[in-house]
């Protein structure tokens, strides 16, 4: 059984989140309730995994394009910036 999560966020489902050893006696459950939302698995205690579905994983894994296509198009591409380098000499290290 999922513990109980508080929403945090008006108009987005929380996730559930499940202990490791409920998640792996109840899979099938898991798996579908992450058809509508995330499911948190925990370790101790703490997130360690989150199940999602084909679709979200699908959706959140599609690239928008290249490093090189997101520079480009940065609306900074063609400002005169006059950075400056420091001309500090850095510090000792010992070899």
């Amino acid at each position: 059984m999922p513990v109980p999560n508080e929403q945090t966020m008006p108009g987005v489902e929380a996730p559930d989140i499940w202990p490791l050893a409920s998640a792996k006696a109840r899979l099938s459950e898991v798996v579908e309730r992450a058809q509508a939302s995330p499911q948190v698995i925990t370790r101790n205690g703490k997130p360690t995994a989150v199940i999602v579905s084909a679709e979200e994983w699908a959706r959140k894994g599609v690239r928008k394009g290249t490093l090189a296509e997101f520079l480009l198009a940065s609306p900074l591409r063609g400002a005169d910036l006059d950075i400056e380098r420091l001309r500090d000499p850095g510090r000792d290290v010992a070899l």
